[in-house]
């Protein structure tokens, strides 16, 4: 039985039926209760007023709990369990019933983060008595053209990006909630807050981009929420800048000299201290971000990566307590549950785990999409340093599909015979100072589930991996489940060995915190 099911069922039969005379009821007046007040007749127990009321109340509780216990019994009811503990763009139930016209609600509902949002409302700089460079007379910029109801990750690593900017120009950045798009969301429809749905930045991260602090020594001004950027920067004391009147004297050029270009015009030679961002009209420009799709799917963007890389806006970039704890409450998931390792084999399951990411669904169709555009890896992936690279075939040549979908889309047996070749030369790769290397870890992060995934779990047991789990087998209460693409990233950071999709955005990010953690290359892999 699930726990919904217990919680309702417990709570139908915490109705105490011998407690019926301690309610007060308003019945009608009888032609009984109206009769001779003051006659010394006594009404028999069930005849009288006060049994009646009793009786009726009785007989009324007795028939809500028939329906309580009919409600936790029902098979929409019993239905809460891990199918709805799915990733963000996962392919499992999209919230309907059987019937066309009425919503299957998705139970428990979307969480409030109602103490979360309170939290970042009242985070210490927020107080325009501080003095400079925050307060009132500190220096804000707000990206106002940054990417919204996308995937998270291609918000995620715009924002790092402006986060890197901000921080060089000395400025406070001005972060916002992720919004979603609809779609994607793990509640139905129905369920969408007023607004629609949108998460505390905190709850998918911690460090200075959601407001934490930066080094010490560091004198830059810590990022400020939406909220409070319009009390310390009214709208009279703000310089707009429309990327319209900038962007198409950049067009072809490196992220360097992007970055370069956008922090003077931001930097502290410009007097005003509060500057917002615009788009200009979405006919005039449709990717207007400083760092936009056609940068970061590029080698262009990759002269950025090492001052990006050795900046706090990556260096400090952290778990949120909200992912943390559904790794914690996860945990056991992942203990190995093989034979005894060698001596001198560490007992962190992170320690012996690959990760791998398996996109599927929408990747179904998108990877002949890519080879029909002759596309290489995308963003971070491209990093020479890595040891795998992507070359397209030319358009003419018949192989270039199939080509791309090895990669980008493999086949069971094309997995088995990948994760078998990466972990041969990961341990391979061992040194005296990396100590003994050991897999037996296999962590699945994919929106797959069914007989695909069934039957590329049976392959890899077969191949000696005595301990597999996938994003499917997670258990996590409302706050972990909304940011559960979080969850995800951060077990593929921790992993011993990661191997990622070449062209996928949570692959790049992932790849990008591990080189932050100085992982070495040989544990980032692609598929």
């Amino acid at each position: 039985m699930s726990r919904m099911n217990r919680t309702s069922r417990k709570n139908a039969h915490d109705v105490d039926m011998t407690k019926c005379d301690d309610v007060s009821v308003f019945l009608p007046l009888t032609r009984t209760s109206m009769a001779r007040p003051n006659s010394p007749t006594k009404a028999s127990p069930w005849t009288g007023p006060s049994s009646r009321r009793r009786q009726a109340l009785c007989v009324g509780l007795a028939l809500i709990l028939v329906l309580l216990l009919g409600g936790a019994a029902h098979p929409t009811t019993r239905k809460i369990g891990v199918e709805y503990y799915s990733a963000a763009a996962g392919t499992g139930s999209d919230g309907n019933a059987g019937s066309d016209t009425e919503p299957k609600l998705k139970l428990p509902g979307p969480p409030a983060f109602t103490a979360l949002r309170k939290w970042e409302d009242e985070l210490p700089q927020h107080n325009l008595d501080l003095p400079f460079p925050e307060g009132k007379t500190g220096r804000y910029v707000k990206f106002s053209n940054s990417m919204n109801f996308v995937g998270w990750n291609n918000c995620l690593n715009e924002r790092l990006m402006n986060l890197h900017l901000a921080h060089a120009s000395r400025r406070a950045f001005v972060f916002s909630p992720f919004l979603w798009a609809p779609e994607h969301y793990p509640w139905p429809a129905a369920q969408h807050p007023p607004g629609g749905p949108r998460t505390p930045l905190n709850a998918l991260l911690a460090g200075p981009l959601a407001g934490g602090p930066w080094d010490p020594s560091d004198p830059a001004p810590r990022s400020v929420s939406e909220a409070w950027w319009d009390i310390a920067c009214p709208r009279e004391e703000r310089r707009i800048i429309n990327t319209q009147d900038v962007k198409p004297g950049l067009v072809g050029k490196d992220g360097l000299a992007i970055f370069e270009h956008w922090a003077k015009l931001l930097g502290e030679d410009v007097k005003e201290r509060c500057v917002e961002i615009v788009p200009p009209a979405y006919e005039v420009d449709s990717t207007p971000q400083i760092f936009d799709l056609g940068l970061w799917g590029t080698t262009h963007i990759l002269d950025l990566f090492p001052s990006f890389l050795a900046s706090p806006a990556s260096r400090l970039l952290s778990a949120s307590p909200i992912v943390l704890s559904a790794l914690d409450r996860n945990a056991y998931l992942f203990l190995p549950r093989g034979p005894r390792p060698p001596s001198g084999v560490s007992r962190n399951p992170y320690d012996r785990m690959l990760a791998i990411h398996l996109r599927r669904g929408d990747y179904l169709q998108h990877c002949r999409n890519l080879a029909a555009w002759g596309s290489t890896y995308y963003s971070w992936s491209l990093l020479p340093s890595l040891p795998d690279h992507f070359d397209p075939l030319p358009a003419e040549d018949p192989a270039r599909e199939e080509k791309m979908l090895a990669h980008c889309l493999p086949t069971a047996a094309q997995l088995v015979k990948r994760i078998t070749d990466v972990k041969e030369d990961y341990i391979k790769a061992a040194t005296a100072a990396s100590g003994k290397r050991y897999l037996d870890v296999l962590y699945l992060l994919t929106n797959e589930h069914g007989p695909w995934l069934d039957g590329v779990k049976k392959e890899m047991a077969g191949m000696g991996w005595t301990t597999i789990v996938t994003t499917r087998d997670l258990v996590l209460d409302p706050e972990q489940e909304e940011v559960s693409m979080a969850v995800d990233m951060e077990l593929a950071r921790r992993a011993a060995v990661f191997v990622g999709n070449g062209w996928s955005s949570f692959t790049s990010n992932i790849i990008h915190q591990r080189l932050a953690d100085k992982r070495d290359p040989i544990s980032i892999r692609l598929t």
